[in-house]
């Protein structure tokens, strides 16, 4: 018995050990990440200037949203495009990309127990964005926080809420609102993956007919009524920002901050030398 709990003891405290390897690495990141820093060139800084300039746009001139709309609806039939068959088979093809997509990335991210962990790192930062920025960001804060009505909620198309502009909270909706599009998102994530994964001989052909299709997906939302111009973009560049984010952590900042470390190590040595 005593040789029992004291293996268990021995298994609970390899877990605490490996818990706390784990942070470790985490606040290594993290602090890594800090040393690199961020230039103005980077596209952190960009997706961070398209973020506020397109919020201050839409701000600004929010009846670009209902113009924009107007132009999709008909006063006796509604938002037509919603019974398209080619339009509604185009959203319903989302659900199925968006699911091989994600099972391809979870057996790379498997296999790189096995092959290398090159382009699994790769896998686990897009698998982490789409929770993070489609899942937590978008739909978890935004679409059940900002209560915006949809096009087809508002008095102006028929429905019986009032329009507010973008970045206005209001409770002229419950739940899954307008503010911003969740599957505007899951399209820039797609995009995204083709700008991480694709292979370097595919890319000139493959990632402008994967950014098309995901524009497709996005501006669909628009047609049907189901989303504002300013969800939709504003949707990209959020989603944009906090993928830069994470790619920053998970993949870029280890490297970069180990080079410009050692550059930092190597210039009282150069100094030494020419004295």
């Amino acid at each position: 018995m005593t040789f029992v709990q004291t293996l268990a003891g021995s298994r609970r405290g390899d877990r605490l050990a490996g818990t706390g390897r784990s942070l470790r690495r985490g606040f290594l990141k993290l602090r890594l990440s800090l040393a690199a820093g961020i230039d103005a060139a980077s596209p952190i800084a960009a997706a961070l200037v398209l973020a506020l300039a397109l919020s201050a746009y839409f701000a600004l001139l929010p009846g670009v949203d209902l113009t924009v709309s107007d132009l999709f609806h008909d006063p006796a039939l509604g938002f037509v495009a919603t019974t398209d068959p080619a339009l509604r088979a185009l959203r319903k093809s989302s659900s199925w990309v968006m699911g091989l997509t994600l099972l391809a990335l979870i057996v790379i991210a498997v296999r790189g127990w096995w092959t290398g962990w090159r382009e699994a790192r790769k896998a686990l930062f897009l698998i982490s964005g789409l929770a993070l920025a489609s899942g937590l960001v978008v739909n978890g804060v935004f679409k059940s926080s900002w209560g915006r009505a949809r096009p087809i909620q508002i008095e102006a198309f028929g429905g019986e809420a009032e329009f507010t502009r973008a970045w206005a909270i209001t409770d002229q909706c419950a739940s899954n609102c307008s503010f911003v599009s969740g599957e505007a998102s899951s399209a820039a994530w797609i995009a995204a993956v083709a700008v991480v994964m694709t292979p370097q001989p595919w890319r000139a052909i493959l990632i402008p007919a994967v950014f098309a299709y995901a524009a497709a997906l996005s501006f669909n939302r628009l047609l049907f009524g189901g989303h504002f111009l300013s969800d939709i973009v504003l949707s990209w560049a959020i989603t944009a920002l906090v993928l830069c984010l994470l790619h920053r952590f998970m993949l870029h900042c280890p490297v970069a901050a180990r080079r410009a470390r050692r550059r930092r190590r190597a210039r009282p040595s150069l100094g030494t030398a020419l004295a």
